[in-house]
């Protein structure tokens, strides 16, 4: 991809190098630059932040990143890759911190596992091809998201549907799919909502769904869509959908899929806390003193007038020994004085 516009971040700070796996040096640069950003961001409507967490640039400068283009009313939307296992705990710990941090400045973060790859690509891919195709994976991504809106079709997605969709929602998610046949359908949503390359999120209870469904037209000698395969992807995306959630789907042409049928789901607002599922910040041990309370609740509880009768006995008691304590007045000694 060819971009119109490149920023350098950090010259003074940098000389030119890279920030050295220091997400700190990222930060400083995105900061020193702070103002050219800005300048670049004014007048975007989206802006999508990709990035490869773990290191020292994506890290530290995407926040900031981020955070300008808010304070402009820029809808941002963040697309990172976490590093692979192989690059160790301490880059792994890096991403976390760093994606945490980014949570908190974007409307909606998308994060994508190098690890995941794995799983599509084998253990056979080299290192070269395998770093090449998860940027093939964040372009995916971003490049599902923007065909919502600029692809023409009979149900179109704008600008304004994605910012209903994806504004201050948090984590997210987006998968693709495509089948053939008659049950190319329902293939191809759930290839979409359980696609290997997305990350340990729950899909269930998203707070909004943008789809986009895609096939060829008849004047193209393709299989066109039909309304029962559009009920059926709307159902498996019901799935997951929470019941206050906005579902939003557009459908689009391209004839170059032939009797294909390609689905794209974004799925924004997860993991947020439901009154079905409520998972608590902090988790304290409290076995020994409920197990105090319930053999107090267990006792028998004394009557009233028990009780009053006991106290009366030991007023009884304590007067009594009270009386034998206090010295006698013997008469005589009452003479003598």
């Amino acid at each position: 991809v060819e971009a119109q516009t490149i920023l350098q971040l950090g010259n003074t700070i940098t000389r030119g190098l890279g920030a050295g796996a220091n997400p700190d040096v990222g930060r400083q640069s995105a900061l020193e630059d702070r103002e050219r950003i800005a300048e670049v961001l004014t007048g975007a409507d989206m802006v999508f932040i990709t990035a490869g967490m773990g290191g020292g640039t994506g890290t530290g400068g995407a926040p900031i990143v981020a955070e300008i283009a808010k304070d402009l009313g820029i809808l941002t939307v963040a697309v990172v890759t976490r590093p692979f296992m192989i690059e160790g705990r301490k880059r792994a710990t890096v991403a976390e911190e760093g994606i945490l941090e980014l949570r908190d400045k974007v409307d909606s973060l998308i994060t994508i596992p190098n690890d995941r790859l794995l799983e599509v690509l084998g253990n056979k891919i080299t290192m070269k091809a395998a770093y090449k195709e998860a940027d093939n994976v964040l372009l995916g991504a971003v490049q599902g998201i923007a065909d919502l809106m600029i692809r023409p079709g009979i149900m179109n997605v704008d600008f304004a549907d994605v910012r209903t969709v994806m504004s201050e929602m948090g984590m997210a998610m987006m998968g693709s799919g495509a089948a053939v046949g008659e049950n190319r359908a329902r293939e191809a949503a759930e290839k979409a909502v359980r696609s290997p390359l997305l990350d340990n999120v729950n899909l269930q209870g998203a707070r909004g769904i943008l789809v986009n469904i895609i096939t060829g037209s008849e004047e193209g000698g393709c299989q066109e869509l039909t309304l029962g395969e559009y009920s059926e992807v709307g159902q498996i995306v019901q799935e997951i959908a929470s019941d206050d959630a906005t579902v939003v789907i557009g459908t689009a042409v391209d004839d170059k899929l032939g009797d294909e049928m390609r689905v794209t789901v974004v799925a924004a607002g997860l993991g947020e806390v439901s009154a079905q599922a409520v998972r608590p910040k902090k988790v304290v041990d409290n076995t020994n003193t409920r197990r105090a309370e319930a053999r107090e609740a267990a006792r028998p509880a004394k009557p009233v007038e028990a009780a009053r009768e006991s106290q009366e006995v030991r007023s009884t008691r304590e007067a009594d020994r009270s009386q034998r304590a206090m010295p006698t007045m013997n008469p005589a000694d009452h003479d003598m004085e």
